[in-house]
C-alpha cells in the first residue's frame, strides 16, 4: 500500500469520527471506537536491541555494541528479526484481545542521537559519537526493521529529536545550545538520512529545549523536519515531554496551553498525559479543528501502512519465530563482531591445552544484568561470560570463580567487612594459570534518569573511574602477577590505564545480549577474532573535555579532540594483521568510490573494518581532523587479500559553514584509508600507516 493510498484511507475514516474521537486517538494508549470497527492501540513499544519489556525475545548487543559492528548488513538482518519477533508476539496477543503497552507494531527505535560526551547515561542506547556511521547503522536498522513488502513490517521511530545527550539530570527544563554549524555538522545528519534514506515512520522530540525552543514544539526543528526533508510520518513526544512545558521550561502556563502548543506546532501524538487537554485546549479556542484532524490523519495513516485494518503479509508470522535458533545464532554473531580488542601482548587467543585451571572473577563475570544494558527483552536463557567460559571449557579444564567485589558497594554481605571478596579472588588468581577478570557497568549505573536505583548521578555518569570496589580489585588481581585478560563490560567509555599497564590484554565486550557468554568464550580461546571499532573515543581524562552542559562541539570526540586518545574511534585490533596495501579514489562530485587492496598478513582468520576518512585541506570550515566518510567491513583468511570498491558519497567533499550551509567549499581533499583512523595515537597503537590518497575535485 502506497503513502497516498493508506492517508486516503485514514482521511475517510478519520472524517467518520467526532472531533472528541479524533482528539481521543492523539494519545499513545489509543481508545476503541467501536461503533467504526477501530480497536485500541497502544503506540507504546521499544526495539532498541530486540523487543522489550513484553516477555520473551531475543536480546541483542546492546545499540553502542551494534554500532561498534561496523556492518549494516548485520544491523538490517538484526532489525528485520527483532520486527519478526514484534510481529509474532502482536499477532498472538491481539488475537487474545490483548492491546496494552509494549505490545503494538509502533517501535521507538532507534535512538541516533550522537554519544558527545562520555558522561551521558544514555550513550549506550546510541550507535556512538559519530553523525556518519550513526546515519549509515541508523538506516540499516530502520530498513530492516520497517521492510520492503506491500506493508510495513512494523513502523520505527528515529529518537530524540534533536540535540539531545544529556545531562539526564536536567533534561526536564535544560536549553541545550548548539550552534548552526553544529546543528547542521554533527547534530542533524543521521535524523536527515533516516527520513531521506530509510523513511522512517515517526520521529520522537526530545525532552529538553533547542535554543530556546521546546524540542517537541521547535518551529525550527518542524522547517528541518517536515519542510525541507520532506517528512511524512508522525511526530510522537517522548514521554511526559510536554509536560516539561510547564513545570520545567516554563514556556507555558497549564496544560491546555502544552497541549496547544505541542499540536499547533506539529506534535502528532502524545506519549503522556497531557494531550487529554486538547479538547478543552479546541473548545477555547486554541486549536483548530483542522489541526486535530491532521493529527489524527497522520497516526491513521501509520496504522494503515502497518495492515492494522486490512491485514497484512505478515499476519501468519508464528509465534515460534520468537527466539528462533536462526534469531539466537544472529545474536551470537552480533555479540562476535562488537567485540573490540584494546591491548593484546600476545597471551590471546588462549590455548586450553596449555591450561588447567582457569580463574574467572569479577563482579560482572556471572551476571545476567551486564549481557543486556536497558531498553531489553527478556531471553529464554543468558549465557553469562563465567558461564560461556565453563560451558566451553567442559570437564578438560578447572574454572575457578570469585565475584571479588560487589559491582559497586563496598561489600557483596551486609554484615560482612569492607573487601570481603578480595582475599578469595587472590586465592582464585593465585591458584589459576590463567585470569579473566570481568569488570565494568549496568544499567544501574549508566542509564535513563528515573529508569534504575543510579547510586551516582540520575543515570549520568561523573567519572570515567570503574567504582572504588572494582579498582580495589583490579589493583589485587594485578598483585599475584597471573596473566590476565579484563574483560570489559560496560557502555561508555571507562578509563583503562591502569588495566592498560598491568594487564595482558583488554576485550571490550560492551553488553553483548543474551548470548554473550559464548560469544566472549570463542573470542577468548581463539575460535573466532574479535574485529569490532570503537564507536567512541576512550579520553584519558575528562579533564580535556568542555562542561557537560556545553553543546559545543570544540573539543569533542575525534573530528574536534587535541589531545592524543586513550583508545581513539575507530580502533580495535584482532588476531590477524590485516592492512591495506594501496588504494585509489576515483569520481567526480556526484560520487566516488575507493579500490582498496587489503591483505591479511597474519596467521588466523579474521574480519575487520576498512575505514576511509576525509579531510578538504583547502576550507576553514572543515573539521579540525579527518572524518570517517565510507566504511566496509571485510573477512580474510590467513594470508589472502582481497580488492574492494567502497562508495563514497558527495556529502563527504562538504563542509558546513558559520550559517549551517553545507556546501562544496574546497577543490583539494586527502582521504587516508586503512583498518583504524589516521591519528597519530591510532598509529602508534597498530604500528600501521593509512594509506594516503590525494583527489583534486
Amino acid at each position: 500500500m502506497t503513502r497516498k493510498e493508506a492517508r486516503e484511507k485514514a482521511r475517510a475514516l478519520v472524517a467518520r469520527m467526532s472531533v472528541e474521537e479524533r482528539a481521543g486517538q492523539l494519545r499513545y494508549s489509543a481508545p476503541a471506537i467501536p461503533r467504526l470497527g477501530v480497536p485500541a492501540y497502544n503506540w507504546w513499544n521499544e526495539a532498541l536491541h530486540g523487543v522489550a519489556r513484553a516477555g520473551q525475545a531475543t536480546v541483542f548487543p546492546q545499540a553502542i555494541g551494534l554500532g561498534a559492528t561496523f556492518d549494516t548488513e548485520l544491523v538490517h538482518d538484526a532489525a528485520e528479526a527483532i520486527a519478526v519477533e514484534g510481529r509474532a508476539k502482536y499477532n498472538a496477543q491481539s488475537a487474545l484481545g490483548d492491546r496494552d503497552i509494549y505490545k503494538g507494531l509502533t517501535f521507538w527505535s532507534p535512538n541516533v542521537n550522537i554519544f558527545r560526551d562520555p558522561r551521558w547515561g544514555r550513550g549506550h542506547e546510541t550507535y556512538g559519537e559519530d553523525p556518519y556511521l550513526t546515519s549509515r547503522v541508523g538506516v540499516a536498522f530502520v530498513k530492516g526493521l520497517q521492510g520492503d513488502g506491500e506493508t510495513l513490517r512494523a513502523a520505527a521511530c528515529a529518537k530524540h529529536f534533536a540535540v539531545h545527550s544529556g545531562p539526564e539530570a536536567l533534561r526536564h527544563r535544560f536549553n541545550a545550545e548548539a550552534s548552526k554549524k553544529d546543528m547542521e555538522e554533527t547534530y542533524l545528519p543521521a535524523f536527515e538520512a533516516l527520513v531521506r534514506e530509510a523513511g522512517v515512520e515517526a520521529v520522537m522530540g526530545a525532552y529538553n529545549r533547542v535554543n530556546g525552543e521546546a524540542a517537541c514544539a521547535s518551529p525550527a526543528l518542524q522547517e528541518k523536519l517536515r519542510g525541507q526533508w520532506g517528512f511524512e510520518g508522525h511526530f510522537v513526544s517522548d514521554c511526559w515531554a510536554i509536560k516539561d512545558f510547564f513545570e520545567g521550561h516554563g514556556i507555558c502556563e497549564n496544560a491546555v496551553d502544552a497541549a496547544a502548543l505541542a499540536i499547533n506546532t506539529g506534535c502528532d501524538l502524545n506519549c503522556g498525559d497531557t494531550y487529554c487537554f486538547v479538547l478543552e485546549a479546541y473548545e477555547k479556542g486554541l486549536v483548530s479543528e483542522e489541526t486535530i484532524t491532521e493529527a489524527a490523519v497522520r497516526l491513521f495513516t501509520t496504522r494503515y501502512l502497518l495492515g492494522l485494518f486490512d491485514g497484512s503479509e505478515y499476519d501468519g508470522i508464528p509465534l515460534t519465530e520468537v527466539e528462533s535458533a536462526e534469531h539466537l545464532r544472529l545474536a551470537k554473531r552480533a555479540a562476535l563482531e562488537s567485540a573490540v580488542l584494546l591491548k593484546n601482548n600476545g597471551l590471546l587467543p588462549l590455548d586450553r591445552r596449555k591450561l588447567k585451571t582457569v580463574g574467572v572473577i569479577g563482579p560482572n563475570a556471572d551476571s545476567r544484568a551486564a549481557l543486556i544494558g536497558n531498553y531489553h527483552g527478556s531471553a529464554s536463557r543468558y549465557v553469562t561470560v563465567q558461564e560461556g567460559i565453563i560451558d566451553y571449557l567442559g570437564d578438560e579444564v578447572r574454572v575457578l570463580t570469585s565475584a571479588g567485589c560487589h559491582l559497586f558497594r563496598d561489600r557483596t554481605e551486609s554484615i560482612a567487612r569492607a573487601g570481603d571478596r578480595l582475599s578469595e579472588a587472590v586465592s582464585v588468581a593465585n591458584a589459576s594459570d590463567v585470569v579473566v577478570l570481568c569488570l565494568g557497568l549496568d544499567e544501574t549505573l549508566e542509564g535513563e534518569e528515573g529508569d534504575a536505583g543510579n547510586s551516582y548521578a540520575s543515570g549520568d555518569k561523573e567519572t570515567l573511574q570503574l567504582p572504588e570496589s572494582q579498582r580495589e580489585l583490579m589493583e589485587a588481581v594485578a598483585g599475584t602477577g597471573k596473566p590476565t585478560v579484563l574483560c570489559l563490560l560496560a557502555g561508555s567509555d571507562i578509563d583503562m590505564s591502569f588495566a592498560r599497564e598491568h594487564f595482558d590484554a583488554i576485550l571490550d565486550i560492551w553488553y553483548p545480549g543474551s548470548q554473550g557468554g559464548r560469544a566472549a568464550a570463542e573470542l577468548l580461546f581463539g575460535e573466532a577474532s574479535p574485529s569490532g571499532k570503537l564507536p567512541v573515543t576512550f579520553y584519558e581524562t575528562l579533564k580535556e573535555l568542555p562542561e557537560f552542559e556545553n553543546y559545543s562541539m570544540m573539543g569533542r570526540t575525534y573530528r574536534y579532540m587535541d589531545r592524543l586518545a586513550q583508545y581513539p574511534f575507530g580502533f580495535g585490533l584482532t588476531y590477524g594483521d590485516v592492512r591495506v596495501l594501496e588504494a585509489s579514489v576515483t569520481g567526480d562530485g556526484d560520487g566516488l568510490t575507493a579500490r582498496v587492496l587489503i591483505q591479511n598478513r597474519g596467521e588466523a582468520d579474521t574480519g575487520d573494518v576498512a575505514q576511509i576518512y576525509v579531510k578538504c585541506e583547502d576550507s576553514p570550515y572543515a573539521p579540525k581532523n579527518p572524518s570517517l566518510c565510507a566504511f566496509k567491513r571485510v573477512y580474510l583468511k590467513a594470508g589472502e587479500r582481497e580488492t574492494v570498491d567502497i562508495p563514497i558519497s558527495h556529502n563527504a567533499l562538504t563542509v558546513v559553514d558559520d550559517e549551517g550551509a553545507r556546501y562544496v567549499d574546497g577543490r583539494e581533499f586527502t582521504f587516508y584509508v586503512g583498518t583504524s583512523q589516521p591519528d597519530r595515537k591510532s598509529r602508534m597503537l597498530t604500528g600501521k600507516e593509512p594509506v594516503k590518497v590525494s583527489w583534486r575535485l
